[in-house]
């Protein structure tokens, strides 16, 4: 009976010396193809996920009178669309409003998510495991819905037009980073934290010198996420907050239009891609330390 080509071959003392060579070679050769074909299609992915960045960049150097071009490439390269798109709306501004916003917002979230993840992961009370499932549930409610209700609470108590809702956010912290430091802050020994007590350290001084100083990865990982949530958000500041004292992404979103109320494209990427400078260089530095985060953290 002929051997089937996927059958594999057993290897035995008695089998000749160029057959056993032959067997890891071939091995060999499947994982080389198995690598070549894992790479082609992450390679591929990788081009489809930048196109629409390239596209930005491309549009943020067309010429004003190309704008309405069939044509993919511009006939000449226009840079001056950088400096009109600063030029057009308090650009400065509006990113220093951000940076604060999204920064303030970012290390209150970070410091009250490990606090809450502290609770839920080392102490014990009745109904822990109910509460945490009622906190994690928040995270399939759709922001829209409490998009009214959240107005009508800011409105009563006079914080609309103030920073004070992002600070109350922040304070009360975010689902996803306390599910991060629940399943981070659990996998520690126990025999860590009677140590501890035994010394005569008290829950605070523990959550201050154990458990924060360990979890580094994951407070960067924390960071980055609340930093990108306020950063990227369109809806609150346009809601919550005036012209003066708007964000960023207010601006670039509805900012670059003519006296007429027609938009600027190319003014529109350029101030696209000046937006994303910040959030790709913060990336950039926190890389490290927020993969490992989310390795630590028990997302594998």
């Amino acid at each position: 009976m002929a051997l089937k080509e996927s059958q594999p071959i057993a290897v035995t003392p008695s089998t000749p010396a160029h057959t056993r060579a032959a067997v890891p070679k071939a091995a060999g050769r499947r994982r080389s193809r198995k690598r070549l074909l894992v790479f082609t299609i992450l390679l591929v992915v990788s081009v489809l996920m930048l196109l629409p960045f390239v596209e930005l960049l491309i549009g943020s150097l067309r010429p004003s009178s190309e704008t309405s071009s069939d044509t993919w490439l511009p006939s000449t390269l226009d840079w001056r669309n950088y400096a009109d798109a600063v030029k057009v709306i308090p650009f400065w501004r509006y990113g220093r409003n951000s940076l604060i916003l999204a920064t303030v917002n970012a290390l209150l979230t970070t410091i009250s998510s490990a606090l809450v993840g502290y609770g839920f992961a080392r102490l014990r009370a009745p109904g822990k495991n109910l509460l945490f499932g009622l906190l994690i549930s928040t995270m399939m409610v759709p922001q829209i819905v409490t998009l009214i209700p959240t107005y009508l609470l800011f409105a009563n108590l006079g914080l609309v037009g103030t920073y004070w809702p992002w600070v109350l956010w922040g304070s009360a912290g975010a689902p996803y980073a306390i599910f991060l430091y629940r399943q981070f802050f659990s996998s520690f020994p126990k025999e860590l934290e009677e140590a501890a007590v035994i010394d005569g350290a008290g829950r605070i001084r523990i959550f201050v010198q154990i458990f924060l100083p360990l979890s580094r990865p994951l407070l960067v990982t924390a960071f980055v996420l609340a930093f990108n949530v306020v950063w990227g958000d369109f809806i609150a500041p346009n809601l919550l907050l005036d012209q003066s004292n708007t964000t960023l992404a207010v601006g670039v979103g509805t900012g670059y239009v003519m006296g007429q109320g027609f938009p600027l494209p190319n003014l529109i990427a350029g101030g696209a891609v000046l937006y994303l400078i910040p959030v790709i260089l913060l990336f950039l530095a926190a890389q490290r330390s927020y993969v490992r985060g989310f390795a630590n953290s028990g997302l594998k």
